[in-house]
């Protein structure tokens, strides 16, 4: 078995890019090392990325928040020449294996969400300052940020060629982005999105697609200026220091991968993986200076991050584990007093990105195509925070009054303000609004309960669970719901269950998972694409691709 991919990322040896503090303002710049590719095979020419460059990328997207909270502005930028990004590598998508293409689509599309909330998550805006190519995803880089900058010069252009060259759909967001966040118009977009060679200068501000030109003489100068100017306009508090983010520590053996608050079971035979949540062991921190002064070890933030891990190891690296099942075990009570000092210190800096961090994370959960079910068992902690995993996934089951021989305390469930607010889905609404749908009153029913211990019955009545089970029905249950999700088509269940998990309102987010993904999915799978005469196997040849021309 080759070696899993990991998402844990040395600080100290990025290949792909640096980063330069200065105050308020830190540069981010983008160096493609071309021998430093995730795979053989291919080289990372002219700013291309693959999945490992984009790992590096999200690493320092959330240690700017964290390690960097005094940044205000990020500018972000190439260190070639006559290049900005050419997107991604076009050798690792044509060898690529379908379920990793799409997976490295939607982990681009997260860590580009994640930036681009930072305006108002972190106070942090970013600045993308082009020089050179800006083609592909990396247009999509350039539109993830909250103000782009072009060169007006003979070589400066942005542009989506994907259609045109490659048969499939910019992966990142780019369309989604062009229409609903720069509100390009419609017949300008179909212009833009059909021509290889991009748009220069002041056609490309005059069509939305960039916000300032500025001539190649007075470039580095005016972003330096730009920069200066909505720094000090900010209205994020300044704050002297972070805390550090130490490389997680991870333990991987054939049928389990265990961080200090998490344990993955893995049953190949069942394709189905148990994440195990431990619970705090120790008296929540009395403040915020205390919580700060634990660093990257205080329970929520170490919680989320291997939580983080764990989810993006398990999507990447077991294909084949088609069903995730989430336990808890530990004191709810103490749970909801480690929250509570994050909610009651919402203003403090660090308690903000955690609650940040928490909020991308949920969201990373809701977006897996994987089935999703809970266990509510005795002795479980499905408090605030790791209640929101209850309405996150597909099904919940709950054990019911007392089991033989078990003596741990009863099931039970404790909402918190958590659960009403501050970790909404894509869609802008709570998970619980989202359950609701059509029972808004059901939230409110909800709502007064919050603080209390809901038991199983309770629970049921509320419609916080889907089942409960005494000690008489629990296991046969279990064991056949699991039997028969494992034995459904994967297809068929990733459609089935991405359609049921968001409804409500669209937002750019949710269209950009749900119809781009859905879209580019299918698109992959195509031989216009992907076939040994499609474009993506033919880029590069001279040799345009053979396509089947029905239209579907």
């Amino acid at each position: 078995m080759s070696a899993p991919i990991d998402f844990r990322v040395d600080a100290t040896a990025y290949r792909h890019w640096q980063v330069e503090y200065d105050g308020a303002v830190a540069t981010l710049s983008m160096n493609v090392d071309e021998s430093g590719g995730l795979f053989e095979g291919y080289e990372l020419k002219l700013n291309s990325y693959d999945l490992g460059v984009d790992i590096e990328l999200n690493d320092i997207v959330q240690r700017m928040r964290f390690e960097h909270p005094e940044v205000k502005v990020v500018v972000l930028r190439s260190g070639k020449d006559n290049v900005f990004c050419a997107g991604a590598n076009i050798r690792m998508l044509g060898g690529a294996e379908h379920s990793h293409k799409v997976n490295f689509c939607k982990f681009t599309n997260e860590t580009r969400n994640a930036f681009e909330a930072a305006a108002v998550d972190s106070g942090q805006q970013y600045i993308a300052a082009v020089k050179g190519a800006c083609a592909g995803g990396g247009y999509e880089l350039a539109l993830a940020c909250n103000y782009i900058m072009l060169t007006d010069d003979s070589t400066s252009a942005v542009g989506l060629p994907e259609v045109p060259l490659l048969a499939v759909l910019p992966g990142t967001g780019g369309l989604t982005r062009i229409t609903d966040k720069r509100k390009v118009r419609r017949d300008l977009a179909d212009i833009f999105c059909s021509i290889e060679e991009g748009v220069k200068g002041q056609r490309a501000k005059d069509w939305k697609l960039v916000d300032e030109v500025v001539s190649n003489s007075t470039f580095d100068e005016t972003v330096r200026e730009r920069a200066t100017i909505f720094a000090s306009s900010s209205n994020k508090p300044d704050v002297e220091s972070g805390i550090r983010l130490k490389k997680l520590e991870r333990n991987i053996t054939e049928n389990n991968v265990s961080w200090s608050t998490i344990n993955v079971e893995i049953d190949r035979a069942g394709r189905k993986a148990t994440f195990h949540l431990k619970g705090p062991t120790e008296a929540a921190p009395s403040s915020m200076e205390t919580f700060q002064a634990q660093s990257d070890q205080a329970y929520l933030l170490r919680l989320c991050r291997e939580l983080e891990d764990a989810i993006l190891h398990m999507r990447f690296n077991e294909m084949d584990i088609g069903l995730w099942v989430f336990s808890t075990q530990g004191d709810a009570k103490l749970l909801a007093e480690h929250e509570s000092l994050l909610s009651e210190n919402a203003e403090h800096w660090l308690a903000n990105e955690v609650r940040q961090y928490w909020k991308r994370t949920l969201k990373r959960l809701d977006v897996t195509s994987r089935s999703l079910v809970a266990l509510v068992e005795h002795g479980s902690c499905y408090a605030g925070i790791l209640a929101e995993i209850l309405f996150a996934v597909d099904r919940t089951y709950m054990m019911e009054d007392e089991f033989e021989d078990d003596d741990r305390s009863l099931a039970t469930i404790t909402l918190t303000d958590a659960n009403f607010g501050p970790f909404p889905m894509a869609n802008e609404l709570t998970r619980l609004q989202t359950r609701f749908i059509g029972e808004p009153e059901l939230v409110e029913s909800a709502s007064a309960h919050k603080g209390a211990q809901i038991d199983a019955a309770k629970a049921h009545e509320l419609g916080l669970v889907t089942i409960i089970l005494d000690d008489i029905d629990w296991e046969d249950e279990i064991r056949i719901f699991m039997e028969e999700r494992a034995s459904f088509s994967p297809d068929a269940l990733t459609g089935m269950e991405a359609n049921l998990r968001f409804a409500g309102p669209e937002t750019m987010e949710t269209r950009i998972f749900g119809r781009l993904t859905a879209w580019q999915n299918w698109i992959f799978n195509r031989p216009n694409a992907v076939g040994s005469e499609g474009a993506l196997q033919r880029y590069g040849t001279g040799v345009r691709g053979n396509f089947d021309f029905e239209r579907v």
